[in-house]
């Protein structure tokens, strides 16, 4: 772990959540970055502090901390903040029914290249097929979406079927709960529009899942990565086997 990730951002006040395209992550240097897969790029805040953002990871193909994930996807799966694809196509190729959606024009780009399905959309835009998805994804820290985790998991509640899978990677700091203002920049000094964020490891995120009526499942740590399975309402049985 780099660390800019061991660096504990100060807290600061509750932001409201994004709107659904504010030219956050459709802006360079992020679309640049995926354009060639490479970084370094970063969230920064504005009083300096750091977070390295993967990008070579998030470009190259799915890993076995990955494939951990598709391995438990069921249903019709909904990649949120799907970036340049990687779980898309690993899904795809595993014959999976998977659509992912970003808001960056570069993302999308780079999953269509790939072989996957995946639209220009905020997760608070109007999405197909909502309410009928089996399994939907918050990959690569994206609980933050919006700065506020129990207004995205309500949201999710709309999207998934009764009883449907979310998994949720969270930060490796199990009890780091903080929403901060950031922009991604890249060490030339480029920078796209600020917009609210949040991090959230394993314990906060539970404590907001069982306020937004989310039941846990399982959580798991593997590779560094840090990983949580939740259901939504209206699940009565067992969870449903996995395919793959």
């Amino acid at each position: 772990m780099s660390a800019a990730h061991r660096m504990t951002a100060t807290r600061i006040g509750r932001q409201p959540p994004a709107p659904p395209d504010a030219g956050t992550w459709s802006a360079d240097p992020y679309s640049d970055a995926l354009r060639t897969g490479r970084g370094p790029l970063f969230l920064r805040r504005a009083d300096g502090w750091l977070l390295l953002l993967e990008v070579e990871r998030w470009c190259a193909d799915a890993d076995a901390v990955d494939l951990e994930v598709v391995r438990r996807c069921e249903g019709k799966v909904l990649d949120v903040g799907c970036g340049p694809g990687r779980l898309v196509a690993a899904l795809a190729a595993r014959g999976w029914p998977v659509l992912g959606i970003d808001v960056s024009d570069a993302a999308v780009a780079r999953t269509l290249g790939l072989g996957g399905q995946a639209l220009h959309r905020s997760v608070f835009d109007p999405l197909p097929a909502e309410g009928r998805w089996g399994t939907a994804l918050l990959m690569d820290g994206n609980v933050g979406i919006g700065g506020d985790p129990e207004t995205l998991l309500a949201r999710m509640h709309q999207l998934l079927t009764p009883g449907g899978l979310l998994i949720a990677e969270t930060a490796f700091d199990p009890d780091i709960d903080e929403r901060v203002q950031v922009h991604v920049t890249d060490t030339r000094g480029a920078a796209g529009s600020p917009f609210p964020w949040a991090r959230v490891g394993t314990r906060a995120l539970l404590r907001h899942a069982r306020r937004a009526g989310w039941r846990a499942v399982d959580q798991w740590t593997t590779g560094g990565r840090c990983f949580v399975a939740l259901r939504s309402r209206g699940t009565t049985g067992k969870p449903r086997p996995h395919r793959g």
